[in-house]
């Protein structure tokens, strides 16, 4: 086998790539679980409310009539607040895109509770903005090109904004 290392790589001509994928690429979606309830919901609207109430776009028993919302953001991200009582596993305070005691952007993998409910957020790895499972051995910065900076996506952004709205709801049980 004829193996070079990285450093033995011609530079000249060499542009690197984006992982950046089209605007709410990668089947967002909450993997909605209780006892032997299961369920996966698409986030497919700008704004997701979840709880009990019957404008909810995800209507969960037992839950606040608005107990968490996610939002898909300008930077194509969709971001987690939970407004009643509940648990995540992630430590917000480290997320620099969105701050805050009780919201948190969401990467493949993250989990978060609404009253008995279990709610884990997947999205397809290319289009996940993250680094699921906590990046690359061997760091980023060293042995990895950058690559180029974060599309705009504003102009889809205002176009998503303007989709009509999601009418139904999974079946409650």
């Amino acid at each position: 086998m004829n193996a070079r290392h990285i450093d033995d790589r011609p530079d000249e001509g060499y542009t690197p790539t984006t992982t950046h994928a089209e605007f709410g690429a990668g089947n967002p979606r909450l993997r909605v679980t209780r006892n032997d309830d299961r369920q996966e919901f698409a986030l497919e609207v700008e704004i997701v409310r979840i709880g009990s109430a019957a404008d909810s776009e995800l209507r969960l028993d037992g839950a606040d009539p608005v107990h968490a919302t996610i939002t898909h953001d300008d930077r194509d991200e969709y971001v987690l607040e939970l407004h009643g009582e509940g648990e995540m596993n992630t430590n917000s305070s480290a997320d620099a895109t969105h701050p805050g005691e009780r919201t948190q952007t969401l990467r493949t993998g993250a989990r978060f509770t609404v009253g008995e409910w279990e709610l884990v957020f997947a999205r397809d790895e290319f289009a996940d903005h993250g680094r699921p499972y906590g990046g690359r051995q061997g760091g980023e910065y060293s042995d990895q090109p950058l690559q180029p900076s974060r599309p705009d996506y504003s102009d889809a952004a205002e176009v998503e904004a303007d989709a009509p709205t999601q009418a139904d709801s999974p079946d409650e049980k």
